[in-house]
């Protein structure tokens, strides 16, 4: 899988920390401040966009008496200390990026999340000397699927997008990382199990975690 890939870029969330299990729960605390339901589809509707869409999202779409900028704030302060003390890497995955440092490989993260929840994540578990690159959908024009943030880090790295492999956990951010022009392996992830057969469609691997990559235990798909 690592034959000529000078960079490995990261989705955050569901990929590299396993981290999905709290949104669900957040969303539905947050709109009940509201007295509103969390419809049917919600999350079908949202994945993919970057922080900044969703929360833009919300707001038209719940009529919230909200700017943009506060509904961010809100999810932030709802989730921050769970970044910081809750969240673990997915297995394998501190160990993979070693690996990765070992073979001289750079690493990047291409998240839909907000920078605030990244940096918590990263800091608590040891990343900030383990990641060479990180971007936000928020700090580009679209957010996945379109390619431009997994392009934009590409750039920070200096690597071409043909020399990189991309980890994602759903459809939308395969599906970024294949328009990109980029090898994509799909991770497996509880939040997105009813996607296995679409992510698996479109994806170049697949794994159950980062140990198959390291013991070559992996499913090639293409």
């Amino acid at each position: 899988m690592l034959e000529g890939i000078r960079a490995v870029i990261f989705d955050l969330d569901g990929t590299l920390a396993d981290s999905m299990w709290m949104w669900p729960k957040i969303d539905i605390e947050y709109l009940n401040r509201f007295q509103i339901q969390v419809p049917a589809g919600l999350h079908e509707a949202i994945e993919g966009m970057s922080f900044t869409e969703t929360a833009d999202y919300f707001r038209t779409a719940f009529f919230l008496p909200k700017t943009t900028e506060e509904i961010k704030q809100d999810w932030m302060d709802m989730a921050y200390d769970k970044y910081a003390n809750e969240v673990p890497l997915k297995p394998g995955a501190s160990e993979f990026l070693d690996e990765l440092k070992q073979r001289s490989i750079k690493t990047g993260i291409a998240t839909s999340n907000g920078r605030g929840l990244v940096e918590a994540v990263m800091h608590a578990q040891h990343l900030d000397d383990r990641i060479d690159a990180v971007r936000t959908a928020c700090e580009v024009a679209k957010g996945k699927p379109s390619p431009d943030i997994y392009l934009k880090v590409s750039e920070d790295l200096r690597v071409a997008p043909k020399e990189c492999l991309v980890f994602e956990d759903i459809s939308m951010g395969i599906l970024a990382g294949k328009n990109a022009g980029m090898k994509v392996c799909a991770v497996e992830d509880a939040f997105s199990m009813g996607q296995i057969e679409k992510k698996k469609a479109l994806a170049d691997y697949y794994i159950l975690n980062y140990h198959d990559v390291l013991n070559n235990t992996y499913e090639h798909l293409r």
